[in-house]
């Protein structure tokens, strides 16, 4: 029995002591891990002051500064024709002429009844000076040289009119005349758009009106220039404000220099309302967690995380408000992965960081 005793009190010494060996052995190997883990390997990049822009963005419609459409003030058969689609044409420049010899026949005929009646005024005039002729004699040629003259001077009108001008330089459009045709008043013969410069208009919220004044940059882009911006600056300020949609109608000049806009065109405006420098940093760098928005700077090896205020957005940056100032060192890669206190160890890596720099404006 005592033997049976024996053994059963060594068993249980054995397993105590294997029991306290594991757990000092695991102990250790979790202390030993702990000391062993990796710092996280991060990129940092210091804040910098940039300009950065506070803008409304809009869409809108393309107009020309002057845009008309030619008709006929006469009938008549074309005789010229200088409408070539697409081409600049200067003021006063002939487009298209009318068969004008029975108009241009006419004025001969008035201008001789014109010279007659000044004749006889004359003549009438000396016999007055010896009373051989009554006043009302006098007066009545007087009234026949005026009328004349009004006569002449409709006539030259109606020779004019066989004749259409450009009333400003522009842009011809489209035409369906042909030489030889024959056209009635009222006739419409082609366009003429003024495109030098573009009328873009859009409307701002109400809520910036405060902040809106004439002269400001307005930065136009369109989709059938996805690569293109054109630049141009507000000129005109609606009167009212729209009650539906709340909002103020303004107009904006665009330099169209190149002629690649035309008008009716489809334009997506941004205008800014103000430049300023302000600190930024690169948009990777933020992290968003609920309403909570922060980012990781480096200090003497160890990640702390830091709430921060953002203002404006770029492409690839944004400003920071509150929360960081110039010698900051924000984390820009690795972040993801980081808790505050975490240790890390910073390197450089030239493509961590786009560089697109302030190259446009913060949309609002």
């Amino acid at each position: 029995m005592w033997k049976q005793w024996l053994i059963g009190v060594v068993l249980v010494a054995f397993a105590a002591g294997a029991a306290m060996t594991y757990r000092s052995l695991e102990s250790a190997d979790t202390a030993q891990s702990g000391r062993e883990r990796p710092a996280s390997v991060v990129n940092t990049l210091l804040p910098e002051l940039g300009t950065v822009r506070d803008v409304v963005k809009a869409v809108g419609n393309l107009r020309a500064l002057n845009a008309v459409e030619l008709t006929t003030e006469v009938s008549g058969r074309v005789v010229a024709l200088n409408l070539e689609a697409g081409r600049r044409v200067e003021q006063d420049e002939v487009l298209l002429k009318l068969d004008d010899r029975q108009a241009a026949a006419d004025l001969k005929v008035i201008e001789a009844q014109l010279a007659d009646a000044r004749r006889q005024l004359e003549r009438a005039l000396r016999l007055r000076s010896n009373n051989s002729i009554s006043q009302s004699q006098v007066d009545e040629l007087r009234t026949d040289v005026d009328v004349a003259e009004a006569q002449r001077q409709a006539a030259g009108v109606r020779l004019e009119n066989h004749r259409i001008e450009a009333p400003f330089a522009g842009v011809v459009g489209l035409s369906d005349i042909s030489i030889g045709a024959y056209v009635t008043a009222g006739t419409s013969i082609t366009t003429l758009d003024t495109t030098d410069r573009m009328e873009l208009g859009f409307a701002i919220p109400e809520r910036f009106l405060g902040e809106v004044s004439l002269g400001q940059q307005v930065r136009g882009t369109s989709p059938a220039y996805p690569d293109a911006t054109f630049d141009g600056e507000l000129v005109e300020l609606g009167s009212r404000i729209n009650e539906l949609s709340r909002t103020l109608p303004v107009r904006a000049l665009i330099d169209n220099s190149d002629g690649k806009l035309r008008p009716g065109q489809f334009m997506s405006a941004t205008l800014t309302l103000r430049e300023r420098e302000a600190l930024v940093i690169p948009e990777q760098a933020i992290m968003i967690r609920g309403d909570e928005q922060y980012v990781f700077v480096a200090e003497d090896g160890i990640a702390r995380r830091m709430s921060v205020v953002l203002g404006s957005r770029m492409p690839g940056r944004v400003e920071v408000a509150e929360g960081l100032t110039l010698q900051d060192a924000v984390i820009v890669t690795g972040q993801d992965r980081l808790s505050s206190g975490d240790r890390i160890r910073v390197v450089d890596e030239e493509n961590a960081i786009p560089d697109n720099r302030f190259a446009q404006s913060a949309g609002s």
